[in-house]
């Protein structure tokens, strides 16, 4: 008896069936099913083929007993069986090949006859389809010879399906060879991986393989637009140790990574495809047009796919240039007009875009011209002369081959007749033109080996300071490099290390003057990126020796040449990048190195329970359960950060502690700092708030603190701490409301004392004496009115910019020691009348060297100092209180003021002595007229009258300056000294008013319209300048 079987492959049957989800009304899946036909009479295949044409639907029913209508697409033979007794012969239909099951069990492999019973394996033959075996043989011990191709061969002849081997390329050494097997079925890793291990142990070598083929990728089979977020998928029906994704170009390949464009998705795999990985790209542009591999690797072989990403491109970076820079039409009349060439250039590309640009209205069209690298599309447009208020702008527009656009706008600068505007002014070699006021020029010439643009902007008439953002064209590579790293293409540690050696390398090599803020920018600016990249990507333990090396050679540079707000960002950021880097890089604690130590930076690890490391001398110490302290001490960084603590200063240090694979809920760390204060100083244990950007105090403590031990503290959080030293306070909102209202009294009372000094002034200076006298109090109210109007501007510096802080503290040095020196004149006056009594001053001598004292020296001494402070790069004002520095004794700008003032009031307190002196020997001579009660009432006098005038109340300030605040007696001069010269202009007010009746005369008489005698009583001083005549 004979029998012949038929399997016939019933190719995408649609099942249509009830849905399960609620979300939509039917559902279609497509099945591959197989058909066996038995007959032991004469059939033939065609005669089948025509039956099951004709069927066109059946129902079936699942193991749910749920019925479904089934619709046949396509029917064919797969294989044919003819079983004659116990002989059986099969053979598989063109296009298919024996199952695996069929040839690994059965040993019927390829394409030939199988003379085995297997015509009920399911399935019997499955469709031929190609996969290649691409691998590469590193022999280990000797050469690469012919016989081991045959080796080779043999071994992987072993695999179903195949069909070829070739031996590809072979080095010059013998020692590496590249194959390629073609096969013609699927197959299981393990036997491939097997095959692997039998040739490394016969040839003694190692053999890496990747095969195509067996993965399926899923791919957008169009062109994506630009800045659209396409998605690509890969599968395989294997568990796999590791999947990835790889992006390559014309001359480039990339490894893919998490970043700000690349995201990677572990997650899509199911029971049918245990392995799976899928991209998503974020807003892509042309760069990530190419070629997408994905890959599982398991042991040593790796499954790749591949597909080609096609972007509809846009430029990424359009250019706009004008030539000239600048329109000029301040020679030409309103009815002329001026011709500005403008170019766009785009990077080139193999796409050809659709330009076009609009200045009013829509402009001719314009061909690009090739240059290097790049693409120029240039024009020519027609500005009026006649001025108008809007500016003069040109739009480039760039359209791709799907109707997508990006646009692009320069403004052009017009010089207008009468209009002010900034001459043509070259500077190092670079041409500023004519530029009107208000205008920023941009010129995009940098000097050989930079790349970018300066900037000038005209301010008014004159030109404003040079800003160059020219980089350095290495450096610009770096941060190319790692502008991609954070996207997530190349994204690897290998391409780190680069990116920090490159690094490392350019901020030793540019120097330390601090000038090309430019670079240093940059290199921060790279330093962030990585920062931020390494949140997603693992770097290890090798990068850090150029992190650190790069980051310590930063700080190297002054940081000159930059305004206060950008040094305050620049060096945020760069401490935020470094805490970054420093956390995420992961370290090997089996390594024997845990200290890197640079001149800057000096970082150690820690990985047990009781932590406890010493950085630049500060002792670190963190007791915790699990995970690596990471502790840096960062020096040459403190200047740079912003500082509004308590109007505090800076010490040198600054430590940073952070824990790697660390829960713990709570955290104690102890610092042991090296700074001690200062005299008259108050430590303050701070860290540094990275919101706010400045330094606070919360969860931070002094624990102790000494002259010779150093500071002490105590944090409940880790991040960036460092130690602040600020004076002694004493203050408290009372004495802050005194001092307010005593200043304002005082200006009040001086500009009452100027009005009456001004109504009296004829009827008053009749004498030299008395001019001499009054001219002195005028001057002596006079500034210090505008020294105190001065000091109540400047009550809140934080609110004041830099530039009116300076004035500011200027303006109180100035008039401040302008109203000491005028009270200097009048005690000199004094003394001269006192001891000269025959010998009175002559008007123009008086006047003479009052002027020279009162005006010329205060101008010396502070323009004098403002320049010897400017011009030696030491701190002339503190910015943080408007007022004149003061580091320790004899050490700060403060000197320039307290010594010439300690000067005059140890002159004035003289005079008062001798003003006394008088007075005692006076009373002795006339002790029949005066009995001592009332010498001492006239020496009580004098002292209260001369006291406020000749600015005696201030020597309590030099108590201040002497004392510690921890003395006792501190408090009790703050107060005094606060309120007597507070409300100085009262006391100026009664001393010049109340205790001259000359002047309380003639008032009354313009007041009231009283006459008086204005020589019918002598006051006080009078008395005392006439007592020895």
């Amino acid at each position: 008896m004979w029998a012949k079987g038929y399997i016939f492959l019933i190719g995408a049957c649609y099942f249509y069936s009830e849905i399960l989800s609620s979300q939509h009304a039917s559902a279609e899946d497509i099945y591959l099913a197989e058909l066996m036909v038995e007959s032991n009479v004469t059939l033939e295949v065609t005669t089948i083929l025509e039956i099951l044409k004709n069927i066109t639907t059946i129902t079936v029913i699942d193991s749910a007993q749920n019925s479904h209508e089934v619709t046949f697409i396509d029917t064919e033979s797969v294989a044919e069986c003819l079983i004659v007794g116990v002989e059986t012969s099969c053979n598989c239909s063109t296009g298919y090949i024996w199952s695996n099951e069929v040839c690994y069990n059965y040993n019927c492999c390829r394409e030939t006859t199988c003379y085995q019973n297997v015509s009920y394996i399911s399935p019997l033959c499955i469709p031929k389809i190609p996969v290649y075996v691409n691998g590469s043989v590193t022999m280990n011990t000797r050469a690469w010879v012919t016989a081991d191709e045959t080796i080779a061969k043999t071994e992987f002849e072993k695999l179903n399906g195949f069909e070829s081997m070739n031996f590809t390329g072979l080095s010059l050494s013998g020692m590496l060879v590249e194959f390629e097997v073609g096969l013609s079925v699927k197959f299981a890793t393990s036997r491939l991986q097997t095959i692997i291990n039998e040739l490394q142990t016969i040839l003694a070598a190692y053999i890496r393989v990747d095969t195509t083929g067996l993965v399926t990728i899923e791919s957008p089979q169009y062109k994506v637009c630009y800045q659209s977020s396409p998605i690509l998928k890969c599968t395989f029906d294997e568990m796999t140790d590791k999947a990835g994704w790889n992006m390559s170009t014309t001359y480039e390949r990339f490894e893919l990574n998490n970043g700000s464009v690349v995201m990677l998705d572990h997650a899509c795999k199911n029971l049918a495809n245990p392995s799976c990985v899928a991209v998503t790209l974020k807003a892509v542009t042309g760069v990530w047009e190419g070629t997408y591999e994905c890959g599982f690797t398991k042991g040593s072989v790796r499954h790749t796919a591949k597909a080609y990403l096609s972007v509809a491109r846009l430029p990424d970076s359009i250019l706009l240039t004008t030539n000239p820079i600048t329109g000029d039409c301040s020679n030409k009349a309103e009815t002329d007009s001026i011709n500005v060439n403008v170019t766009a250039t785009v990077l080139k590309t193999n796409n050809t875009y659709d330009f076009t640009w609009k200045y009013n209205t829509n402009g001719a069209k314009v061909q690009p011209v090739d240059v290097d690298k790049n693409s120029k599309y240039t024009f020519i447009i027609k500005i009026l002369c006649t001025p108008v208020s809007n500016a003069q702008t040109v739009t480039v527009t760039f359209k791709n081959d799907i109707n997508q656009t990006k646009s692009a706008t320069v403004t052009i600068p017009v010089i207008y007749g009468g209009a002010k505007f900034c001459k043509n002014e070259t500077v190092d070699g670079v041409f500023w033109p004519k530029t009107p006021a208000g205008d920023t020029a941009v010129n995009n010439t940098c000097s050989a080996g930079r790349v970018g643009f300066k900037t000038r902007t005209c301010m008014g008439t004159m030109w404003d300071t040079v800003f160059d953002s020219c980089v350095n064209q290495e450096l610009n590579k770096i941060s190319n490099a790692a502008d991609s790293f954070l996207k997530g293409l190349g994204a690897t540690e290998d391409v780190a290390l680069d990116i920090f050696s490159g690094l490392d390398n350019n901020t030793l090599s540019s120097g330390g003057d601090g000038d090309n803020i430019a670079d240093l920018s940059a290199s921060i600016n790279v330093m962030d990126m990585m920062a931020q990249a390494s949140k997603n990507i693992p770097l290890g333990e090798k990068v850090l020796p150029s992190f650190v090396n790069a980051a310590s050679n930063m700080l190297n540079k002054t940081w000159t040449k930059v305004n206060t707000s950008l040094l305050h960002n620049m060096s945020a950021n760069y401490l935020q990048s470094l805490e970054g880097l420093v956390q995420n890089i992961g370290v090997n604690m089996s390594n024997n190195n845990t200290d890197y130590n640079t001149p800057n930076l000096d970082l150690k690890y820690c990985m047990g329970d009781d932590c406890s490391v010493n950085v630049f001398g500060v002792n670190v110490n963190l007791n915790k359960s699990s995970g690596i302290m990471k502790t840096v001490a960062v020096k040459n960084l403190m200047h740079k950060l912003k500082n509004t603590y308590k109007k505090s200063s800076v010490t040198e240090l600054l430590v940073s502690t952070t824990l790697e694979n660390n829960s713990d809920s709570s955290i104690q760390i102890k610092m042991a700092f090296t700074a001690t204060p200062g005299e008259n100083q108050v430590p303050y244990c701070v860290f540094w708030d990275t919101k706010m950007k400045d330094w606070d105090d919360m969860g931070c403590k002094v624990v102790s603190e000494g002259n010779k031990s150093g500071v002490f503290c105590e944090c409940s959080h880790l991040t960036s701490f460092s130690v602040l030293m600020a004076r002694g306070d004493v203050s408290n909102p009372i004495l802050d409301v005194i001092t307010y209202v005593g200043l304002a009294v005082s200006i009040v009372s001086l500009i009452i004392f100027l009005i009456i000094e001004y109504l009296v002034w004829s009827a008053v200076v009749k004498t030299k004496l008395s001019h001499y006298r009054h001219t002195c109090m005028v001057n002596i109210a006079f500034f210090l009115l505008l020294a105190d109007i001065c000091f109540l501007a400047s009550v809140d510096p934080p609110g004041l910019s830099d530039d009116m802080c300076l004035v500011l503290t200027i303006c109180k040095h100035l008039f401040f020691t302008v109203k000491f020196c005028w009270m200097l004149c009048l005690s000199a006056m004094l003394v001269h009348q006192l001891i000269f009594v025959f010998n009175p001053l002559r008007k123009k001598v008086f006047m003479f060297f009052s002027s020279l004292v009162g005006y010329m020296f205060p101008i010396v001494m502070v323009g004098s100092s403002y320049i010897y402070y400017r011009y030696t790069g030491k701190p002339y004002h503190n910015k943080d209180t408007c007022w004149l520095t003061y580091e320790r004794l004899l050490v700060g700008s403060l000197h320039a003021f307290l010594l010439p003032i300690g000067t005059i009031l140890l002159s004035n307190i003289f005079s008062m002595g001798v003003v006394i002196v008088t007075l005692l020997k006076s009373s002795k001579n006339d002790s029949s007229k005066a009995d001592e009660k009332d010498t001492a009432k006239s020496i009580i006098k004098v002292i209260l009258v001369l006291a406020p005038v000749f600015g005696v109340t201030w020597s309590i300030g030099f108590c201040l300056v002497v004392f510690n605040t921890s003395n006792p007696a501190y408090p009790f001069f703050n107060y005094t000294f606060t309120i007597v010269n507070s409300f100085q202009g009262l006391f100026v007010l009664f001393t010049g008013f109340l205790s001259e009746k000359k002047v309380k005369d003639e008032l009354t008489r313009i007041v009231f319209g009283k006459g008086g005698s204005s020589d019918s009583t002598k006051n006080l001083t009078s008395t005392m300048y006439t007592k020895d005549k």
